[in-house]
């Protein structure tokens, strides 16, 4: 029978997101495919050309969706057209998260009908997730080494080690982590923290050696 102590460590690093993505709508309505194509494109590139004046780089500002979709209504449930709409969404990186709101304020002022929301991320999320790897490894060996001391037993060497990486947890963000939209004041938004998890379980060997000898 082999004898080995098999334990689960959890590695946790609290990391501060850098970079913004922003989904910013412009959605027109007319009674042709052409007009509305053509009024939503205008539109567009006063958007664009705002989030652009706001500091962000013309490589991070690209199409999400372009939707052409007829508008219907029904009357005595019978549908009729009434026009065309057109949806073009955009999705925005900031990378500077200070010019965050002035990129709202700009798009929503510049014409943008809807912003379906702003998400968070960091750059080096890979170095994250790196660091909650070490800190799982060295809590699985704690726990080992603290099962093992109450066994009355020692700590060997590694046998396996097999990983799962839960990802980032959002953490609940303070009050002021949200967007506020109001005209007479700059949108202000906060990116808060999040939590890189990482889960490792890992089995030692029994050593042969009873602890303290």
């Amino acid at each position: 029978m082999d004898r080995t102590i098999t334990v689960t460590g959890v590695g946790r690093v609290m990391v501060t997101p850098d970079i913004a993505d922003v989904r910013i709508g412009i959605a027109q309505t007319r009674p042709t495919v052409a007009e509305a194509r053509a009024a939503a494109a205008q539109r567009a590139e006063h958007v664009v050309a705002a989030v652009l004046s706001a500091g962000v780089d013309r490589a991070d500002v690209r199409t999400a969706s372009l939707v052409v979709q007829p508008d219907i209504e029904y009357t005595d449930r019978t549908p009729r057209v009434r026009g065309h709409q057109v949806n073009h969404q955009y999705l925005v990186t900031v990378r500077d998260l200070a010019r965050l709101g002035a990129v709202i304020d700009g798009a929503l002022a510049a014409g943008a009908t809807g912003l379906d929301g702003v998400s968070f991320r960091n750059a080096d999320a890979a170095g994250a997730d790196d660091r909650a790897r070490v800190e799982a490894i060295r809590d699985a060996r704690r726990r080992a080494e603290l099962l093992a001391g109450e066994a009355g037993v020692r700590v060997g060497e590694v046998v396996a080690i097999a990983e799962s990486t839960p990802g980032s947890i959002p953490r609940p963000m303070a009050a002021g982590a949200r967007l506020a939209l109001a005209e007479a004041a700059p949108t202000p938004v906060e990116a808060g923290t999040s939590e890189v998890v990482a889960a490792a379980t890992v089995t030692f060997a029994i050593g042969s050696e009873p602890a303290g000898s």
